[in-house]
């Protein structure tokens, strides 16, 4: 019998081995017979600082009968069989179009290939070898790729980032997706970590390897190639989409009943286009503010107790929040410890922050967002892209402040607290740089050296999420029959994990209206 248990507690620095001796001292049962233990889930016990405890959740086998609940291992199963598969394939379909290769767009291409449609994605920006040189070229010169950069190309934004695997949403697709990372290079501790991470370097193998899978299964990448247009049929249905290719500048019409858009939180063009076409969309709320920076050590000892701790268990990582009078919130967000703050403008006209990490998050420095809610009603237009044009307006203060790319506004909390005219708070909002001097005092007594007077500030964090949300109804259609949005920057998703998990949903449901289709047709047969 395989069962589950939790909250076995062993210090950082002991040996899993001790694992059959928790469960036997848990349970007092010395005469157990125990074997093949794997780890559900490890978290840290961080409450009685120093004594630091790991915490984990595992399953083992056992042959004696115990007043334990059962584990069952438990696969992803799409909400069709194989012979329904079988059955799709002997009708004519065309090919299915991926715009965007972030992580919607990966899971929903990987899976589409896997059932069989080979599909076609076409990602703007590069493939990732080539995109982390114009990234690094950028970064160096201040020349920016406006095609191919931190929010465009093979990976999306996630490829500079931390790699957070982390999400809030109960989703029977999450597993699938930690193991297909895994299973493409990642470490298998994001099988069980409370809070995974990749690291951008890792992510780059990993990306490049979901790519291969999915072309050996039939898959088909245009890299540097922009959707620019829809066409649709009397109906109002999806006919066709057309390609520019961004090197040679040249355009191609693919025919297709099925586009999958997965373009990702930055694409206000590709938002603009589908407006113009008609497409049923609207205002979302979003976040607004800077990265803040502390020495890695401040962070280790104030979550820790003892900062050499961050040796066995890695850098200590926070999630803040304050509620101010005004009601609006404010937060940490994507916290990268052992990161670096990077310029992720997409561009010439404004700067974006943005946190990133190598896997062995040894920068010796921590950062994350400091982010308060930005309401549709401070858009101050009902257009469905105000959002968009807000985030210009402080993408661009940014910039002027910065004087020139890639150097961006920095100042420190002491600065940004007492000088009005400060060149950090002149990028934001005013009830945003408000809100986080209210906040910041309150922040500092749920982690003690946040509030610190030194603590660096860098503007403008604005892309946090999408400004717009494309609408679709259950079935994932949206307004033009045949586009079925996905992902983050259609408005459904708020992460790698929630993104991915929203790609395959999205496939599925392709797969169902197909299935429907095929039903249809024979009943009037």
């Amino acid at each position: 019998m395989r069962y589950r248990i939790d909250q076995i507690k062993i210090r950082p620095g002991e040996d899993k081995d001790t694992f059959a001796r928790a469960i036997k001292k848990k349970l007092r049962r010395r005469d157990l017979k125990i074997s093949d233990i794997e780890i559900l889930k490890e978290s840290i016990d961080a409450r009685k600082k120093p004594d630091v405890r790991l915490v984990y959740s595992l399953s083992f086998e056992c042959p004696q009968k115990l007043d334990l609940p059962e584990h069952r291992r438990t696969e992803y199963r799409p909400p069709f069989g194989e012979e329904e598969l079988r059955e799709m394939k002997r009708h004519s379909f065309g090919r299915p179009v991926v715009a965007g290769y972030g992580p919607a767009g990966m899971f929903a291409a990987l899976m589409l290939a896997k059932w069989g449609l080979a599909p076609i994605v076409a990602e703007r920006g590069e493939q990732v070898e080539d995109r982390v040189k114009s990234v690094e070229t950028f970064w160096e010169t201040g020349k920016l790729d406006t095609e191919s950069n931190v929010q465009f190309g093979e990976g999306g934004a996630g490829t500079f980032s931390d790699g957070k695997l982390t999400t809030g949403a109960k989703d029977k697709r999450n597993r699938f997706i930690l193991e297909t990372f895994a299973e493409a290079g990642a470490d298998p501790e994001i099988l069980y970590k409370q809070k995974p991470h990749i690291g951008t370097d890792k992510l780059r193998g990993i990306v490049r390897s979901m790519r291969q899978q999915t072309i050996e299964m039939g898959g088909e990448f245009l890299f540097s190639t922009k959707l620019v247009d829809v066409l649709t049929d009397e109906k109002g249905s999806l006919t066709g989409v057309v390609l520019l290719d961004n090197k040679t500048g040249e355009t191609r019409t693919v025919e297709t009943d099925c586009l999958i858009l997965a373009t990702g939180h930055s694409a206000a063009d590709t938002f603009k286009m589908l407006y113009d076409k008609g497409m049923k969309m609207e205002q979302k709320p979003f976040s607004v503010g800077v990265r803040i920076e502390h020495p890695q050590e401040k962070i280790d000892r104030a979550q820790y107790g003892d900062p050499e701790l961050a040796k066995v268990l890695g850098p200590a990582e926070y999630k803040l929040n304050h509620r101010c009078r005004s009601g609006r919130g404010v937060y940490t967000f994507c916290m990268c410890p052992g990161g670096r703050v990077i310029n992720s403008a997409s561009e010439t006209t404004g700067i974006v922050t943005n946190g990133m990490s190598m896997s062995a998050r040894d920068s010796g420095t921590a950062n994350s967002g400091l982010l308060v809610d930005v309401r549709t009603e401070d858009f101050g237009s009902e257009h469905p892209l105000a959002g968009v044009w807000f985030q210009r307006k402080y993408e661009k203060l940014a910039l002027e402040a910065a004087g020139s790319m890639p150097q961006m506004p920095k100042t420190t909390y002491g600065r940004f607290r007492e000088d009005p005219e400060d060149n950090v708070r002149r990028c934001l909002p005013g009830f945003a740089a408000d809100s986080i001097i209210e906040a910041m005092p309150h922040l500092g007594r749920k982690l003690q050296g946040f509030d610190d007077e030194d603590s660096i500030f860098t503007g403008v964090e604005t892309r946090s999420s999408s400004p717009v949300r494309i609408c679709r109804d259950e079935k994932g259609m949206s307004s033009i029959r045949g586009i079925m949005p996905a992902g983050e920057g259609p408005g459904y998703a708020g992460g790698i994990m929630s993104a991915a998990a929203d790609g395959i949903r999205t496939a599925e449901k392709l797969v169902l209206s197909r299935l429907v289709e095929i039903k249809d047709k024979e009943k009037q047969i």
